[in-house]
């Protein structure tokens, strides 16, 4: 890049005549990634949607249009394909749109079929299966309901909230955020929630979420979780008993 995402930050920087100490303590973005930014040494970041945060938070810091250099990053670097670890990341269950994205193989339907097949066959073989399993299950349903005192419409819209965890976010300072369902869909879409920004609460069976840095507050299910105060990206799963794991980068969800 002749004229550069790093020279153009850095020329701003030196011209305000301010140090990079004061960068990271305004920006809380470690100073050897601000110089790998300034240097152009991508292999030093993160890679991908971080290292695009970063810019953006660096150049508005300066007074620069942000949402442009990362643009002009992600198509000058990661579009050539020089940033070996932009999008990298293999697709797993944590990494959810990707996934979406990929087509299921011939073999995957004809497995998913034979399931349905045997599941139906089992449904047949039990006593009452055969065309009256609908008859069968009816007074069991009707039981569960006249227990709940004869308001059907009340249990069916409780139901869904008996199992799941929820989630709310708030930032403590800018940062930026990746949450997914179990579902796989997008609830904070790789956004960078200013100072104060509350997100959720959101319901689902469970969550993936990444995060910039560690200035944001989680609560699951009520209860402040734990995170570390740190400038690097991190990454945690949520299970449907609140139970949070700390994720590697690769499982981390990038909402790339």
């Amino acid at each position: 890049m002749a004229n550069g995402v790093g020279p153009t930050l850095r020329e701003a920087r030196k011209r305000r005549e301010v140090e990079i100490a004061a960068v990271e303590k305004a920006t809380r973005i470690r100073p050897r990634f601000l110089r790998a930014i300034e240097n152009e040494e991508w292999d030093v970041l993160p890679g991908g949607v971080y290292t695009r945060g970063f810019i953006r938070t660096y150049a508005a810091y300066l007074g620069l249009d942000g949402d442009r250099l990362a643009e002009d990053f992600r198509r000058e670097v990661e579009g050539n394909g020089t940033d070996s670890r932009a999008g990298a990341e293999p697709a797993t269950a944590a990494t959810g749109p990707p996934g979406r994205r990929r087509s299921i193989p011939y073999a995957g339907w004809l497995a998913v079929a034979a399931v349905v097949l045997v599941g139906a066959l089992a449904i047949v073989a039990l006593p009452g299966g055969g065309g009256g399993g609908g008859s069968a299950t009816a007074p069991r349903q009707g039981n569960r309901l006249r227990s709940a005192g004869g308001h059907p419409g009340k249990t069916q819209a409780t139901q869904p909230q008996t199992s799941g965890v929820s989630v709310r976010l708030s930032a403590n300072a800018e940062v930026w955020v990746c949450l997914l369902a179990a579902s796989g869909r997008h609830l904070v879409d790789g956004q960078i929630l200013e100072t104060g920004a509350v997100e959720g609460p959101f319901h689902s069976g469970s969550f993936t979420v990444s995060f910039g840095n560690g200035e944001v507050a989680m609560l699951i299910d009520g209860k402040e979780a734990e995170i570390p105060a740190t400038s690097s990206p991190i990454g945690y799963s949520i299970d449907p008993s609140g139970t949070m794991t700390r994720l590697s980068e690769a499982e981390r969800p990038t909402c790339a």
